[in-house]
């Protein structure tokens, strides 16, 4: 299979399974996409017919490009056939370890965002903190069931885990203690809405959190249209400051300063380009998880302008970086030389099966955004997954599960799709969320188009 588009002046040639990408002129481009399903002849007569008008157009440069062609075929950097059919339900059986939990340290917020897929932290359930023993043996319980893996992911998340910050230093003070002991090693998350960051936070977190994720929706007007206080007073003039410190005393160690698009800003780039402008480099911009019917559910009228959106973004991060002043996208990361190995571009994050959450109560959840979910319960930190049907749905949940992902040419980089974004528009962790997968689609060919560009530039 391959994918063939057009994007800022270059011609891309993705060939799906191999992961090859080839920058082509207009002549191969469209000898490509005649080349399966046409004799020779056709080709270049066609080829004639379209661009002999050219002075470097001839028979014998056509026939070159043909045996050009064939030798990339040969050479199973076009047309490559799928292996990986086969192989997609049997690599998900054989994961029994888990790598990752996200922990619940605080069911509450400080605050009350409308949009919040979480209900503003309580994930429709009570209030509810933490503590530091149920932290412990959550633990404890990835430790014990992570198998040979030596490098194990904890995400401290809410709510706002600030409002429970002792017992997040104790946990990672508790990590560190066990870590040598245990043969392992404990990467840190923290994700914030700023409101509690202070010099103690930021020093902590630069020392211990590997990665650091500062929810910020963009310019001022768009930021306080929903992310205020219970007073509801906007929290942009009270968290920017911070967030700038906080990037700045971080320096080189990883951080992302996270938005959320709504109906209201589908010109979301002019909020990443409000970020980059007040010295933020690591951006992400997410759209909104939401019912239908809420006013800020995307609509099908926002698709094509979102979609246009991306490429934009695409073009002006081109433009700064060879400007000097280049910043990152998350969703524009990809890497074409290496990359995830085959295993993760079949089955994805590994929620339900690798990745879990764990509520302040101990019960384990697929991911947060199962959540509250009572069908989704997988079990609890003490007994383990006593749910294993709900597992076992997780372990067939990969890029090959889906019917409709069968002709995509973005699977192998999805991995089939969020569960939870599938599951919330179509009653089916092996469903799709077909709007969902348009904009992934759009991003992957802008963010293949930049790498492409940035070998060019080198």
């Amino acid at each position: 299979m391959i994918h063939q588009y057009k994007l800022n002046g270059c011609n891309i040639v993705l060939d799906v399974f191999s992961g090859s990408v080839h920058l082509v002129d207009d002549v191969a481009y469209d000898m490509i996409a005649m080349y399966e399903d046409h004799e020779p002849e056709e080709i270049v007569r066609a080829m004639m017919e379209k661009y002999g008008g050219r002075e470097d157009v001839n028979e014998a440069e056509l026939r070159e490009c043909i045996d050009d062609i064939r030798s990339l075929r040969d050479a199973g950097k076009l047309f490559a056939e799928d292996e990986y059919a086969g192989l997609a339900f049997d690599f998900k059986k054989r994961v029994n370890e888990v790598k990752a939990l996200c922990l619940h340290v605080a069911h509450t917020c400080n605050l009350n965002c409308s949009y919040c897929f979480a209900s503003q932290g309580k994930y429709h359930g009570e209030r509810a903190l933490m503590s530091f023993e149920v932290g412990r043996r959550a633990l404890d319980f990835l430790v014990e069931n992570s198998g040979h893996r030596r490098n194990l992911e904890v995400d401290f998340f809410g709510g706002e885990p600030l409002m429970n910050w002792q017992v997040v230093k104790d946990l990672v003070a508790y990590a560190r203690s066990i870590e040598e002991e245990k043969g392992k090693h404990f990467r840190f998350t923290l994700t914030t809405n700023g409101v509690l960051v202070d010099d103690e936070v930021i020093d902590f977190a630069n020392r211990e959190m590997s990665n650091v994720v500062m929810s910020i929706d963009g310019r001022p007007e768009v930021h306080d249209r929903f992310r205020v206080d219970l007073a509801g007073h906007g929290s942009y003039e009270k968290i920017v400051p911070k967030f700038l410190e906080f990037a700045r005393r971080r320096g080189e160690r990883d951080y992302y300063v996270r938005g959320t698009y709504t109906h209201y800003n589908t010109d979301f780039t002019n909020d990443l380009f409000h970020l980059a402008d007040l010295g933020f480099t690591k951006l992400s911009m997410e759209p909104v998880v939401c019912s239908p019917d809420d006013p800020c559910a995307l609509t099908k009228e926002d698709l094509p302008v979102l979609l246009e959106q991306y490429e934009i973004l695409a073009k002006e991060m081109l433009k700064r970086r060879r400007e000097g002043r280049p910043f990152t996208f998350y969703h524009y990361m990809i890497d074409l030389t290496g990359g995830p190995c085959i295993y993760k571009r079949i089955s994805g994050c590994g929620s339900g099966t690798e990745y879990m959450s764990v509520t302040p109560w101990g019960d384990l959840y697929p991911c947060h955004q199962f959540v509250g979910d009572e069908k989704y319960l997988m079990g609890n930190i003490w007994d383990g997954v006593t749910n294993t049907a709900v597992r076992d749905e997780f372990k067939l949940c990969n890029a090959y599960a889906r019917p409709e992902c069968e002709g995509c040419w973005a699977k192998l980089y999805c991995s089939g799709g969020c569960a939870a974004n599938a599951y919330h528009a179509s009653g089916s962790i092996r469903g799709v969320y077909e709007y969902g997968c348009e904009l992934f689609r759009k991003r992957m060919e802008c963010a293949i188009m930049l790498e492409v560009l940035s070998h060019e530039d080198n």
